[in-house]
């Protein structure tokens, strides 16, 4: 879809890399070490304001009633189940504000978190 992506392998490594200017965070629910949880809960009490209100789409195989609203709950602002439909992710990150990038004019950052 034309954005950069950074992989990370854990909650705690992205929250670290949180603050590094993503525009999105693609964060799976069950991670070892931290949570998607977890993270994000620490993303939303950060002290930095563009920190705090980055963007967050959960990423899980969890589809069960209740589900999307335990994502909603603990901060994330959308929810997407596995395995990722394109062009659902593709809506999803429009309705964020994530736009493709426009040709010449550089990637934009997205994290996705495994």
């Amino acid at each position: 879809m034309g954005h950069q992506v950074v992989l990370v392998e854990n909650g705690r490594l992205a929250v670290e890399r949180a603050p590094e200017g993503f525009d999105v965070v693609l964060m799976d629910c069950h991670m070892p070490e931290m949570d998607g949880f977890e993270a994000t809960e620490r993303l939303r009490q950060a002290s930095a304001e563009e920190v705090k209100r980055l963007p967050i789409i959960a990423l899980t195989a969890l589809a069960m009633d209740g589900d999307r609203a335990r994502c909603l709950q603990a901060g994330m602002n959308d929810y997407i189940t596995k395995p990722i439909d394109a062009h659902e992710l593709a809506a999803k990150l429009a309705a964020l504000g994530a736009a493709l990038p426009t040709p010449g004019a550089g990637g934009i950052e997205a994290a996705l978190l495994r």
